[in-house]
């Protein structure tokens, strides 16, 4: 017997109402908020929903499951990978949580139809590559330290690096998250992917015995071109008829500061293409290969469990990474 009409149901009162009050909406939405990027592609994957359903005729708020099965099939045969199909769910889920209807993404037929999907399909993750450090000391001496953008992008490169950054946190840094001493700079931050509830994370980086690839010294020679004391630490530059360009009080975007990475990193040693994740994944890589401990490394990469590590090194590190090396045969 089909049950798929319960999604006509909304929940029961052990769950979201399906009317919440004014005081309740708010604290609802507020806990179903996630990190920026996140909700951005929830939202695009829920239009995705919505005018697939409308095509077909079905209903996508509440969508039964039927209409999940035969839109995650849709999805299979454009094809989209499986890791995009799961968050479609996903994004799918949390807009039945968020209006008080019963989800059926976590029902036996969505559940077996993905696992088809998944067979079918394969679960290889792609992951931004991991560049060494000399191909980070050669970023670094390829820049001109006598302009403003030299010294901008040496200071985003390395504070990246070696605070683990994700880039919309390096996007959201201002001057005011900054505190430093003698020993070290620690960057106070608020909302992030793992800091969902907005509670100041604090992250440390320390000097480095050369000056060319001090993250501390780089913050500080960038921070004398700035010329303000609040307000973001990363902004673009303007020009100056007749004159070089300076920094002017615009934040940098997300995409600016991933562009910034590819063109002062480019091509890794793996033949691949660097991104502004690729200055995390690469801590953790290099990191783990210098024998750092998984919870040293979770300290400044902030994550609560070692499975982003162990993929991170998987991806990227097959062949440096493993015991079958060396064995004395």
């Amino acid at each position: 017997m089909t049950r798929s009409n319960e999604s006509l149901v909304p929940v029961e009162s052990t769950m979201l109402p399906s009317a919440p009050s004014t005081a309740q909406a708010k604290y609802i939405e507020a806990g179903l908020q996630g990190a920026a990027n996140t909700e951005r592609s929830y939202k695009s994957n829920l239009k995705s929903f919505q005018a697939y359903c409308a095509a077909h005729g079905l209903s996508a708020l509440p969508a039964n499951v039927t209409t999940l099965t035969s839109y995650v099939t849709h999805l299979a045969d454009l094809p989209r990978k499986l890791a995009t199909i799961k968050h479609h769910l996903a994004a799918i889920q949390k807009q039945h949580q968020l209006h008080g209807y019963r989800s059926f993404v976590d029902s036996g037929a969505v559940e077996l139809i993905m696992k088809g999907i998944a067979r079918l399909k394969g679960k290889r993750q792609k992951q931004a590559p991991a560049f060494t450090r000399d191909e980070l000391r050669d970023a670094i001496n390829r820049l001109d330290l006598t302009t403003a953008l030299g010294l901008r992008d040496r200071a985003l490169l390395l504070l990246g690096f070696f605070g683990a950054f994700r880039r919309s946190e390096l996007c959201a840094l201002d001057l005011e998250h900054l505190e430093f001493s003698r020993e070290n700079l620690l960057l106070h931050l608020g909302k992030s992917k793992t800091n969902q509830f907005g509670e100041v994370e604090t992250k440390a980086v320390f000097y480095s015995s050369d000056y060319r690839y001090c993250p501390i010294r780089a913050v500080q020679d960038w921070l004398d071109q700035l010329g303000h004391t609040t307000g973001p630490l990363f902004v673009s530059l303007r020009r100056v008829p007749g004159q070089a360009a300076v920094a002017s009080s615009a934040r940098l975007s997300e995409v600016s500061i991933n562009e910034i990475v590819k063109e002062h990193l480019g091509y890794s040693h793996t033949g691949k293409l660097c991104t502004a994740h690729s200055l995390r994944v690469s801590f953790v890589t290099i990191n783990v290969q210098s024998g750092k401990s998984n919870k040293a490394i979770r300290t400044q990469t902030g994550q609560k469990t070692d499975k982003m590590i162990d993929l991170y090194t998987r991806l990227n590190d097959v062949t440096s990474l493993n015991a079958a090396q060396n064995m004395g045969f």
